[in-house]
Order: structure tokens, then sequence, then C-alpha cells
């Protein structure tokens, strides 16, 4: 595909590495000429430099005969002007914009096409609110993925010493868990990826990723390792979008303290959190978080936009006695350096994100893509169709079908409503009268004799992203069939 990204921060040089990648046409503009320099020294790029919606900038860029435009820039004007002009001047046939302010995605007929023309508007703060918000759910988990709008789950665990899968083969797991329906989707060892298979013995520290129904979760989890008290006490380091958005979500359930060092921010946050306490001063003072009983925090979460300090905030909090700790770091390097040694769970922004811009880009019906283990992985949910004759995996048992290596395909789910019910809330559903039909959908956790059905949404497992363009066209219909 030929592709516009419009902004080369953390998210849209995020987005540009992962797409160069894949052979995939990429021009990226940015005011700044040496972010861009950098950017073209490592990657298969084009980069003009100039504002983004301007049109003769939009011009060199060769929005022309662009097949998809992505406005990643920091401004939200910025980027739903660019989407306008996109749609208006050259027809660019896919428009996807980053939105951060609340008060527009409150108000989606602001992307109509008589208006801003955006087919798609991704808020990064909202998607890794949810993924935190999951990770505080689930307190025992590396990461908690949904699928299906829900119905299913895909959840990273730790094998830990003395735990229940140490020195076990996999297929004795349904022997353990008789009552509930799981399948271990991949194993991380020493961050090299393991295929698992039936003789596959489980060790201590592996990266254990299985998939089950979204009801079973936590009653998996319960067998597979030891479980964390619930989470009661949190503490938020930063009083930004993503500590605002998390602190309101949190609330009306736990106990929230936010620490935040800009003043009017803690005006304003006083103002509109009514049962969040919120504090002044800086997340590294030792002596604040000594008098605030960090001790007795059950998750710290360090959400400021210096990712040095929430390095050390969480370093800090997890020395004096928290719990748990969650630190937002950008830099992928850093990431890999702080997750584990000190820091329970790194979470890079832009990895987070960057899934559901990659669901609009991957060819075929990909309904939901997340990247995993800092971009090397990813799991899709992709969407069966045609028949016997037209396509290689409708009709076909999953033993019969020729998945690439290193692919796992984890969970079906059947009967799902038509559409893009996928990328809908259930009160979305509601509102189109499609919730009933998405609850009586079927989770079906893959075997080897399972037949995949025409619609079908198939959830896989690729522990090599090089190999996801196979995945793509494995499921491909053939042109006879359209």
């Amino acid at each position: 595909m030929k592709i516009v990204i419009l902004g080369a921060g953390r998210v849209g040089s995020t987005v540009a590495e992962s797409l160069a990648s894949e052979s995939n046409d990429i021009t990226i503009v940015d005011l700044d000429r040496n972010r861009l320099a950098l950017l073209q020294e490592r990657l298969d790029l084009r980069t003009v430099v100039g504002s983004a919606s301007h049109p003769d900038i939009m011009i060199q860029s060769g929005m022309e005969d662009a097949d998809m435009l992505l406005a990643l820039t920091g401004s939200d004007e910025t980027n739903l002007v660019a989407c306008k002009l996109a749609a208006s001047m050259f027809n660019t046939p896919t428009r996807i914009a980053r939105i951060r302010t609340v008060d527009y995605l409150d108000h989606p007929d602001i992307f109509s096409r008589e208006n801003f023309c955006v087919d798609f508007a991704i808020c990064p703060e909202r998607i890794l609110t949810k993924y935190i918000e999951k990770l505080i759910e689930f307190p025992g988990a590396l990461q908690v993925l949904d699928f299906a709008s829900g119905k299913v789950s895909l959840v990273a665990v730790r094998a830990f010493h003395g735990g229940p899968l140490i020195g076990r083969q996999l297929k004795e797991l349904r022997q353990h868990v008789p009552n509930l329906e799981t399948r271990v989707a991949a194993i991380f060892r020493h961050d090299h990826p393991i295929i698992p298979e039936g003789e596959t013995i489980v060790e201590e520290g592996d990266e254990v990723f299985f998939i089950a129904s979204s009801s079973d979760i936590r009653a998996v989890m319960s067998e597979l390792r030891r479980m964390d008290k619930p989470v009661r006490r949190v503490m938020i380091a930063g009083g930004g979008r993503i500590g605002r958005r998390l602190a309101e979500v949190l609330q009306p359930s736990h106990q929230v303290r936010i620490i935040e060092r800009d003043i009017k921010v803690c005006e304003s946050l006083t103002q509109n959190l009514h049962d969040v306490l919120v504090l002044h001063g800086d997340v590294t003072d030792e002596e604040l978080l000594e008098s605030e009983n960090i001790d007795e925090m059950d998750i710290f979460c360090a959400l400021t936009n210096d990712e040095e300090n929430n390095i050390m905030a969480a370093l800090m909090a997890k020395r004096m006695g928290a719990r748990k700790v969650i630190a937002l770091i950008n830099r992928s390097m850093y990431v890999d350096l702080m997750q584990g040694s000190g820091i329970d769970i790194a979470i890079s922004p832009a990895q987070v994100t960057i899934g559901s811009l990659l669901a609009y880009v991957r060819q075929g019906d990909v309904a939901v893509v997340h990247s995993l283990r800092r971009g090397a992985a990813e799991a899709l949910e992709l969407v069966a169709h045609g028949d016997a004759h037209s396509s290689r995996v409708v009709g076909r048992k999953i033993e019969d079908i020729n998945l690439p290596r290193g692919t796992t395909i984890g969970a079906i789910v059947r009967g799902l409503p038509p559409g893009e019910v996928y990328r809908k809330s259930l009160s979305e559903m509601e509102e189109n009268n499609i919730q009933d039909q998405w609850q009586q959908a079927q989770v079906i956790i893959a075997h080897h004799d399972t037949v995949i059905e025409q619609d079908d949404h198939v959830i896989l497992f690729v522990v090599n992203k090089k190999m996801v363009r196979e995945v793509e066209k494995l499921f491909q219909v053939n042109v006879g069939f359209l």
C-alpha cells in the first residue's frame, strides 16, 4: 500500500517503522528536519519537511495517489483538516486521524463525511487507559488483550517457582483444568519464542500466553498461577491525560491518589475528581512517597510525560514496598532494559497504540491486531470468508491448514453479527440492537480437529511478525469467489 503518515513523533515513527518493514510505500511528513533525517537513515521511506495540513506539502507527499492517510500529529485540529483535504482534494480512500481531545470523541458526527471525513479516529490515551485498567483488573497478568469486542482474551503470565505449570507438559493442562477451555498460544523463554506442543515443558520464568473465553480468564489464571490479591489502593504519578483518564475510571471502585507537580493541574484535578486524593509534589520525592504510605499501595502507576521520572519513581516505589509498579516508557530500548528489573510492567505507549492502526492496514478482513513483545510478535483476529473451493481455511480442520511456521490458531468465535461489530463497545452494540447476537456468539478453543466455517473470527498468534503477510494470504479468497 502507498501510505502517507503525518507526524514523526513517537506514534508516527513507530507506525512508520512497522509498516516500512512490510514492504509498504511509506512517506512521512513533519516539521522537524532532524527527526526525519534520523528516520530516513534506518528505514526505507520518503520524507517531506513541512506543515502536515498544507495542500502543497500534501501534494509533495504523494497524496494524489495514496491509498491511505494516517494523520498522527500531536494536533487534533491539524489531523482533522488533513483528513478533510485528503477527501475533498485527493479522494484518498482511507483516512485515519489521531484524536486526543475528549470533546471531539464525544461527538462522533464531527468525523462524518459531511464534516471532517475521518474514517477512523484513534485515541492513544483512551487505548492506553483501557490497557492499564485491564492490568489492574488482573494484577497477576503481564498483558490482557481483547478480541471479538471482549468475547475472548489473550493473557500473558510469568511462570513462577513452585507454580502448577512448572515442570509439566502442556498436554497435562486439560487434566489440570478439566472444566475450563483454554489453550497456550505461545511461550517466550529468555526472550526467544517456543512453539507450544503437547510435549513442551514450562520452565520457571517463562512468559506464557494463553487464550480463553473472557468469562473464564479469572478462573484459568487461578489454576495456572497463584492469584494476586485484588487491587484496592492505587497511586498514580502524573495527572496528565492518561493519569486523569485512569483516575476517572478507577475512582468508583478503588482508593486512588494522584501526585502532580503542576499546581494548576492539581486544582483542575481536584475540581473534577471528587473521590480522588490529589497531592501536589514531585513523583520522585522519597519523603512524599513515604508520608503517603507507598508501602501500602497495591499498584503504583508512573504515567508522567517524562520517562526518566517514570523509571525513577517506579523503581523507588518498588523499593519502598509498593506491591506492583507500572511505568510508561517511550523508548523501546528502555522498555526492554527495565521490564522485570525492578519494574513489574514497562509499557511502550506507541506499541500499545499501533495495533489499532495496523488493523486498517492489513490485507484481507482483519478485525483486530495486537502488537506483542515490543513489535516482534502479533496476535490477529481474521474473518474467514469463502467456501471449501475458494478458501484455504474454510471447511478444513486446523491440522490440515498449512499455517506458516510459528503461527498458532488459539480460538474461534462463531456467530458474531456481520459488519464491524469488533470495533464497537457493548453500549454501541445495544444501540444497534446487536448485543444479544454478540452474547450468543460461540467461543471455540481451537484443537487439531476443529473445522473453520465461513464467517468465523479466527484468533491467531504469530511469534515472528515477518510471517504475518503469509497468514493474510492464507485467509484471502480466490478471485473467482468474489
